[in-house]
């Protein structure tokens, strides 16, 4: 999509891009270490050929499975680039804040106890606040559960911006988000922090209050239409069969804040529900967004938030702009993905909880090829993506952009494309071919995909200062549930008509489409480190050897590959500014989910395309205990309840300790010789060093945070089975 632009007769481009100086290192390594990976497979042939048992197998199946992923992964390292935006350059293209296209800003949520609407109120703020003209500037909130504690917090919200937009024009304050402004700026006697502050923590307790005790206090409504709209919460209103709800709560032509100046659109929506109709999770809530939007602004320019992902910068929309402005951009760009990253995180990120390559490292990947894939938050779309690709031609949504967005007749377009049945009766399209794409749990990343395979490209954004910060799990459980479900729906692209490996390579490109297989089948992991994790160090037990002697030739090739491996990533890491000991983190929770959420995430999938079971949606709760958070915050791991994800995290770890400890005593103590057995001892080793926080919870902590002695008493005794097993197999 060009390097740089330089046209217009302007010399001063709006955005360059370099590709990165470890490509050519990338692409010498992937040359010897796949020939080490052949010599690998040569070495199994010829093993089997020797000697054909069900261990070797096992190990076999492992090792490909590993050459796979590795394959895969290559293609993010064959060419990623490094982008560059200018917005002080946007004045030289002669293109005045007139010019600026409109912008529609959705934001979804769906349980205001899982999600605090305080939470989600922030998250608004903070854009409604941008350094955009206003008049092109609305914000419209997709509430799925239906709740009115949800409008109230957003009616209330509406009042607070009058003061606080302005005060952040006036201070020109970086966060816009009022939460992390007062919690990084104290007031040191200034009158006009402590004004504001006390506007906020006023708002702030009675939506708290009305949260807290379920109901709306009547001294809290101002208005009849405040009055009306809550009326509508009757006893048939449920969060799953109710009629559609579009509320104006704040229009640019109307409203003005303390100061006189012009208000952005605020809308809330929460869309019809039927317990007779599918109704699809986020990806329906965002498409009911893209028509209410329409009949109301049609802005050509969309941003896709989640309820928790603040406006780090008030200036991102005009980062985007050097690049939709730019009179030589590629026409097939369809969005402008800016990284997920997280604030809250500990210092060594215990839980991997930055997700390094897949929301940063990886997407420099794509981008020096077709572009990153749709990450479900932080993106910002040409409107037109969504009804065609590149070539065809974009129909026209049903809109009355001259009307008043508070008009009769808006308000009734409004409310008929929000409604439950709205797609049945216009046997529409919506989710197949239009719009956000439905079927799949992973929806974003499926749309993402999709687009890319019709032709549309993407360019990565990620600049010094993050553009959208977000909360991260705190706890074990929770980081682990989310993947999971990632992962349900990541083996369900896999292995759809349109999967990556075949679809996606045919449709997009080589290299591109393996970047797609390698997420669709990411929790394939599960195989080779459920394999390393138990087979190994269960041989080991039993003084079985199963990999080359440590004076064999072929024992230096498994620790090339696996120093290789891990060092290559290692790098990666510390070049994007992580430490080791994050890095050393990030592995261990790859082990983690790799045993726990991959493996049930495997057995859900096949369960569910028996028949059998299925994977519903569940939010990710965004509450947060403060003695959990202590704990977090000392890098402590949180265990507390008796989760299965933790039994086999759990048997794999006493396993690994007992195998270690078991071949030590034999080797010290009777004098046995450990040159057969010796790569098992390191991976045994390497186990143990990972399980430390498993046997810390076990055995050492007394704080409400440790493991359940229901699952360790579990572990253990699942561990002696499958040690009895092996002893029968080895």
């Amino acid at each position: 999509m060009g390097s740089s632009t330089e046209s217009y007769g302007s010399a001063l481009p709006l955005h360059t891009s370099v590709v990165k100086r470890r490509t050519s290192a990338n692409r010498l390594f992937a040359i010897v270490y796949s020939f080490a990976i052949l010599s690998l497979l040569y070495h199994h042939y010829v093993a089997l050929l020797h000697s054909f048992n069900m261990v070797s197998l096992f190990i076999l199946l492992a090792d490909v499975v590993l050459v796979f992923m590795w394959t895969t992964s290559q293609a993010f390292r064959m060419r990623p680039v490094k982008r560059r935006v200018f917005v002080e350059h946007l004045e030289h293209y002669g293109k005045s804040t007139s010019d600026y296209p409109r912008l529609d800003v959705f934001i979804c949520t769906a349980d205001p106890y899982k999600e605090p609407p305080m939470c989600v109120v922030n998250t608004a703020l903070s854009v409604m606040a941008y350094d955009y003209p206003t008049e092109k500037l609305s914000v419209f909130v997709s509430d799925d559960g239906g709740s009115k504690l949800t409008l109230f917090a957003f009616m209330e919200a509406a009042r607070f911006a009058a003061h606080w937009l302005p005060y952040c024009r006036k201070n020109k304050i970086l966060e816009r988000c009022p939460e992390a402004y007062f919690k990084s700026h104290h007031s040191w006697f200034d009158p006009d922090i402590d004004q504001i502050k006390m506007i906020y923590e006023s708002m702030r307790d009675r939506v708290e209050n009305a949260v807290q005790t379920g109901t709306i206090h009547c001294d809290y409504i101002t208005n009849e239409g405040e009055s009306e709209a809550f009326s509508r919460w009757t006893d048939e209103f449920t969060p799953h069969n109710h009629a559609p709800l579009v509320q104006v709560l704040l229009e640019q032509s109307k409203d003005e804040d303390v100061t006189g100046h012009m208000m952005p659109n605020l809308v809330y929506v929460s869309r019809g529900k039927s317990m007779n109709l599918p109704h699809n999770f986020k990806a329906g809530a965002l498409n009911v967004l893209l028509r209410v939007s329409g009949t109301m602004t049609n802005a050509p320019v969309i941003l896709t938030l989640d309820a928790d992902m603040y406006s780090n910068d008030a200036q991102t929309p005009l980062h985007v702009l050097c690049y939709l402005l730019d009179p030589a951009m590629d026409p097939k760009l369809g969005y402008i993905q800016f990284p997920q990253m997280f604030h809250g995180i500990n210092k060594n990120d215990i839980y991997g909880g930055l997700y390094k390559l897949e929301f940063q490292i990886h997407p420099c990947g794509m981008d020096g090829l077709v572009g990153p894939n749709y990450l479900g938050t932080g993106c910002f779309f040409k409107r037109g993506v969504f009804f065609g690709g590149p070539s065809s031609e974009i129909p026209e949504p049903n809109h009355q952009v001259n009307k008043s967005i508070n008009s009769k007749q808006v308000l009734a377009m409004a409310h008929h494309v929000a409604d439950s049945d709205f797609e049945k009766q216009t046997n529409s399209k919506w989710g197949i071919e239009m719009g956000f794409r439905y079927g799949k749990l992973v929806e974003d990343f499926y749309t993402g995909y999709l687009l890319q395979c019709k032709g549309w490209k993407s360019i990565f954004c990620n600049p010094k200062r993050p553009a959208f910060l977000g909360n991260s799990p705190i706890n074990l459980h929770s980081s682990l549930n989310q993947v999971m479900r990632w992962s349900v729906g990541l083996h369900e692209v896999a292995f759809c008509r349109y999967s990556p490996i075949a679809f996606g390579v045919k449709s997009i490109n080589l290299l591109q489409g393996l970047c797609y297989t390698h997420y669709a089948f990411w929790p394939m992991w599960s195989i080779p480190i459920t394999i390393y994790a138990f087979v190994p160090q269960l041989a080991l037990l039993n003084f079985a050897s199963i990999f080359p002697k440590a004076s064999d030739p072929w024992f230096f090739l498994y620790i090339f590959l696996f120093l290789g491996a891990y060092g290559q990533e290692c790098l990666e890491f510390m070049s994007v500014g992580e430490t080791i000991q994050r890095w050393w983190n990030n592995q261990r929770m790859w082990t983690i989910r790799g045993l726990s959420c991959f493996t049930f995430a495997l057995v859900e999938y096949l369960l569910k395309f028996i028949g059998i079971s299925t994977f519903g949606f569940s939010v990710t709760s965004k509450v947060v205990e403060e003695e959990e958070s202590k704990r977090y915050s000392k890098g402590i791991f949180e265990f507390g309840v008796a989760s299965p994800f933790f039994l086999p995290i759990t048997t794999a770890a006493l396993i690994n300790l007992a195998s270690f400890m078991w071949v030590i005593v034999q080797v010290l103590f009777k004098q046995r010789s450990s040159d057969d057995l010796f790569m098992q001892m390191l991976l045994a080793s390497f186990g143990t060093v990972n399980g430390w926080p498993l046997y810390e919870a076990m055995v050492l902590r007394t704080d409400e945070g440790k493991m359940p002695l229901k699952v360790t008493l579990m572990s253990i005794t699942l561990a002696l089975t499958l040690y009895l097993v092996s002893s029968i197999v080895f």
